[in-house]
C-alpha cells in the first residue's frame, strides 16, 4: 500500500513538473522552417535555407528500470513527446506579422545593392549594419543608415510578434536567435555576415 501510494504520489509530482515543462517548450525546428519561410518571403526565392545539423531536435531520455520511479519517468517519457508534438508549430499569419513581412519586402529591395557591395552586413543577433560606409556613395548614407535602422526596428518587431501570436511571449529571445542562424544560413553568395565577433563573406 505504501508503494503504491509513493508511486501515485510520484507520477503526480512527477506529470505536475511535466507541464512546467511542456509550457515553455520551444519547438527549434518549427521555428526554423517558420524563420525560412518569412525570410524567402522578405529576401525572394533566389535564397535557398541549409540544413543546420545543430538544429536537429535531441531525442527523448527513457528509463528501462523496473522499479517504481523508472515506471514514473517511462510515463513522463510518453506524455512528453506526445504533448510537445502537439505543440510543435509556429503561428506566422498573424495581421501584424504579414504587415511587418510586407515592410520588409518593400525596404529589401533597396538593400540589396548593399549586401551584394558589403556596405551592408548580417549580425550575429539577427540584426543588420552598416560594414563598410566607403563603399556607400556620400549621398546615399543618410539613406541606407535610415534602411538600416528600419529594417532593425521591424526585426525586432517581429521576433516579439512570433512570440505574442504564438501566446510566448517568452520566447522572443529563442525566435530571435533562431532568425540569427537563419538569416546567415539563407543569405545569398557574396554577403557579409558576422561570426563571432569577425566579419565573414559567403
Amino acid at each position: 500500500m505504501k508503494l503504491l501510494k509513493w508511486l501515485t504520489g510520484s507520477v503526480s509530482g512527477l506529470m505536475l513538473v511535466s507541464c512546467v515543462t511542456i509550457n515553455i517548450y520551444f519547438p527549434a525546428a518549427a521555428a526554423e522552417k517558420a524563420a525560412d519561410r518569412i525570410i524567402e518571403d522578405v529576401w525572394g526565392p533566389e535564397t535557398q535555407p541549409q540544413s543546420d545539423p545543430e538544429a536537429t531536435p535531441e531525442p527523448q531520455e527513457s528509463s528501462a528500470s523496473p522499479s517504481a520511479s523508472g515506471l514514473a519517468l517511462q510515463v513522463l517519457d510518453w506524455l512528453v513527446p506526445q504533448a510537445a508534438a502537439a505543440e510543435a508549430n509556429i503561428n506566422i499569419n498573424s495581421p501584424a506579422i504579414n504587415a511587418l513581412k510586407s515592410a520588409m519586402k518593400s525596404r529589401h529591395n533597396q538593400l540589396e545593392a548593399f549586401y551584394n557591395s558589403g556596405a551592408v552586413g548580417l549580425t550575429d543577433d539577427g540584426l543588420i549594419t552598416v560594414r563598410d560606409a566607403k563603399a556607400i556613395g556620400l549621398k546615399d548614407r543618410n539613406k541606407v543608415n535610415g534602411l538600416v535602422a528600419e529594417e532593425n526596428k521591424d526585426r525586432k518587431a517581429l521576433y516579439a510578434e512570433i512570440a505574442r501570436a504564438n501566446g510566448h511571449p517568452e520566447w522572443e529571445n529563442d525566435i530571435r536567435d533562431t532568425f540569427a542562424k537563419r538569416w546567415i544560413s539563407n543569405a545569398a553568395k557574396g554577403w557579409w555576415y558576422q561570426q563571432g565577433g569577425s566579419w565573414k563573406q559567403k
